[in-house]
């Protein structure tokens, strides 16, 4: 089967593709609830960069007024706001649409910071996955790298980079950093998913399949599972099994990237070999 004509992989490439798994909660972006592809909302989660009720203020705004909050951080900088108006007027931009410039912002804010490693890492965490989202796996990979350099044993930046290296196709060294992460964290259900489907990037199909079975025995009702689990009971001839893991990961999870993979999958396997 071409790539043209592949059966799409589940949480891997819904994140890949989209930050909807959004891999660390430490280095997420803005709320969700501005859109699918954007991470959740970080305003408790540490290490931070700042401190204070403005920062809390302009951080709180994102979710409902992104304007109001570039607004705040735009005044707030000029009054010498320091670090956390630089850092909540990226954010800013991020969810107004401007994943370029925020992540550029991240970043020269990152390298300019006499903040903790920890919270400089988190701003290159993030600028990484605002990379990803304008479609620059390349600088995603750089901004996780720097992170990394600060803070090496961060299973969720390790996470963050195999997703820009998986992006790049260079799914060896995904591999490479997701083994490093279930080392420090082997209950990561996610992480188990992301390895299997790179491992099946690789063809190496049972290394893929023992990935799927533990993240499956961990949490036989998640969607990204099934859904991965689908796209190897494929490959290997079982069509019904496939159907019955799309179906059920549509089920769990409707309205996400990972439902419209599975619906995705499934409109393909009706579609037949003659018709993909």
């Amino acid at each position: 089967m071409n790539k043209r004509t592949a059966f799409v992989g589940g949480g891997i490439l819904a994140a890949w593709a989209a930050l909807g798994c959004g891999t660390n909660p430490d280095h997420r972006l803005v709320p969700a609830s501005r859109a699918e592809s954007l991470p959740k909302a970080t305003k408790q989660a540490l290490p931070r960069i700042a401190q204070g009720e403005d920062y809390d203020r302009c951080l709180g705004m994102l979710g409902t007024d992104p304007q109001g909050a570039s607004a705040f951080a735009d005044a707030w900088e000029a009054t010498g706001g320091g670090d956390g108006a630089a850092h909540c007027h990226a954010l800013a931009e991020i969810t107004l649409g401007a994943p370029e410039k925020g992540a550029d912002m991240l970043e020269k804010l990152g390298n300019s910071s006499q903040g903790q490693a920890a919270a400089r890492a988190s701003l290159y965490g993030q600028a990484d996955q605002a990379w990803l989202m304008a479609g620059d796996p390349g600088r995603a990979f750089g901004a996780a790298t720097l992170a990394l350099s600060l803070t090496p044993d961060d299973p969720g930046l390790l996470t963050d980079r195999s997703i820009a290296s998986a992006s790049l196709e260079r799914y060896d060294d995904a591999v490479d950093d997701l083994t490093r992460a279930l080392d420090l964290d082997p209950r990561r259900v996610d992480v188990l998913v992301f390895r299997g489907a790179a491992w099946r990037h690789l063809n190496q199909l049972g290394l893929a399949q023992d990935d799927i079975n533990r993240a499956f025995a961990l949490d036989p009702e998640n969607a990204d599972v099934l859904l991965e689990r689908g796209i190897l009971r494929q490959r290997q001839g079982d069509r019904e099994g496939a159907r019955r893991d799309w179906e059920h990961a549509i089920a769990l999870a409707p309205s996400s990237a990972t439902g419209d993979l599975a619906q995705q999958n499934l409109a393909l396997l009706e579609a037949g070999p003659s018709r993909r």
